[in-house]
């Protein structure tokens, strides 16, 4: 993974609640088995009509919104089924944070083994933070993950907590998979002095 230490990005308000997966990445586009390539469908129903065309009402369909990599949302953010495609389209969109005062744990869990950072804050930051995004053209914001600590430069400030583990997990840009290779040099000499039972047998 890429590792996350500060990024200072525009930010894009989603000002809904109750963000469900399905309205992340409809199911019609679960079909591939890369990670990469289903940005381009993140909120599809969203941000078309009916008839496919895009839907000018939509945030992401603004200009001024264009290029934006952090997402402030509304609470429970990520409610739903547990497709990890979710994860995988908001990251591929261009997002590398994610801001709002309460997630889902799977959506959440997910993120982590993915690189995107969650920040949680108190209700009340959050919704500031979507007036400052609606309010202010190209509006930008910091989010400091060796600090801990999300900030703009028009006085905003705030501090959110996040377990020790998956902060250290997302600073280092370790999956799963780049944690059980910290100790690859112990694994392979247990497995020289444990030799599989099929390459044993007489």
């Amino acid at each position: 993974m890429k590792p996350f230490r500060t990024h200072t990005g525009r930010v894009a308000p989603l000002d809904r609640v109750n963000v469900d997966t399905d309205q992340i990445i409809p199911k019609q586009f679960l079909k591939r088995i890369e990670r990469t390539g289903f940005g381009e469908f993140l909120f599809h129903d969203w941000r078309h009509t009916p008839d496919g065309k895009p839907n000018n009402s939509f945030v992401l369909n603004h200009p001024r919104y264009k290029d934006a990599s952090v997402l402030v949302v509304g609470k429970n953010f990520g409610c739903g089924s547990s497709r990890e495609h979710a994860v995988w389209a908001i990251s591929d969109y261009g997002f590398r944070a994610v801001i709002g005062s309460s997630f889902a744990d799977i959506y959440a869990n997910n993120s982590t083994k993915n690189g995107l950072l969650n920040v949680q804050l108190r209700e009340e930051e959050a919704d500031e933070l979507l007036r400052r995004a609606q309010a202010h053209a190209n509006y930008q914001i910091t989010v400091d993950l060796e600090q801990c600590k999300v900030y703009d430069d028009h006085g905003f400030a705030a501090t959110f907590v996040i377990d020790d583990f998956v902060r250290r997990c997302l600073l280092d840009g370790l999956d799963d998979i780049g944690l059980t290779l910290k100790h690859e040099s112990d694994i392979a000499k247990f497995e020289s002095k444990h030799p599989a039972p099929w390459t044993s047998r007489k």
